[in-house]
């Protein structure tokens, strides 16, 4: 969720019908990919006003939020605060994760890769700091969609846009940048498969499930699950995540 949006921008589209489902959805994907997370060690990479690594929390995991917004991360606080969880802040970047190795049973990434300008890097970062036989759950804006089309749109006519920036994923593109990482590529889900309109949202929602195990075309939002292998190769040492 690091794409540069405020706490205020978080609540504005939870606010809207439109966003709510659309978020729904989403989190049903991942959470889903995520499996059982009680008593387990999760990071939630690019945390931003920490909506999951609430939900985690609440499902009795113990959450590290990580994200480069200090406003972000005053929100997740905040938060996590009113539903009467705790969860541990730290304030980072996904390409140099300040964390020894090994040190999270899962972790998770959503809508933060489509905006890292080093998602190689994020990626082998991430796999540093799993644990051998650890999860690896990515929730990525999805590359072949309407909703895609229509951010690529905006871009062309206002050059602050944010999707100026952004990179959309195709399954095959989340795999190999697991693989590379030496991750083991899993199951891959898809969500979201209304168009950015809020009666076709309302009309299609209660399809989404049953197409997003179907197929991924037309996804805005692809999920996809990775596994450590409990035989991994060193990817540098703990002081290489502290770089930057």
């Amino acid at each position: 969720m690091s794409s540069g949006a405020t706490p205020l921008d978080y609540a504005a589209w939870r606010a809207s019908r439109l966003g709510r489902i659309t978020e729904r959805l989403e989190r049903a994907a991942v959470l889903d990919l995520v499996g059982e997370p009680a008593t387990v060690d999760v990071l939630d990479v690019g945390a931003g006003d920490g909506a999951y690594a609430v939900a985690l929390a609440r499902q009795s995991a113990r959450v590290t939020a990580l994200d480069p917004s200090a406003a972000a991360l005053g929100a997740a606080r905040r938060a996590a605060r009113d539903c009467g969880e705790r969860l541990r802040l730290v304030r980072g970047y996904a390409q140099a994760l300040p964390f020894e190795d090994a040190a999270f049973d899962r972790v998770i990434a959503v809508t933060a890769l489509c905006f890292v300008p080093e998602p190689d890097r994020a990626m082998s970062e991430i796999a540093r700091v799993l644990r051998p036989g650890g999860r690896l759950v990515i929730g990525e804006l999805g590359h072949w969609s309407a909703w895609a089309a229509w951010r690529r749109a905006r871009a062309l006519f206002r050059p602050s846009s944010i999707w100026r920036r952004t990179r959309f994923w195709t399954p095959r593109g989340l795999r190999r940048l697991a693989e590379r990482a030496g991750l083991v590529p899993g199951r891959v889900w898809g969500a979201v498969f209304h168009p950015p309109l809020t009666i076709a949202a309302a009309a299609l929602a209660p399809l989404d499930p049953w197409l997003g195990r179907a197929t991924t075309v037309g996804a805005a939002f692809v999920a996809l699950r990775a596994e450590k292998p409990t035989a991994f190769p060193p990817q540098g040492t703990a002081q290489d995540g502290r770089r930057g």
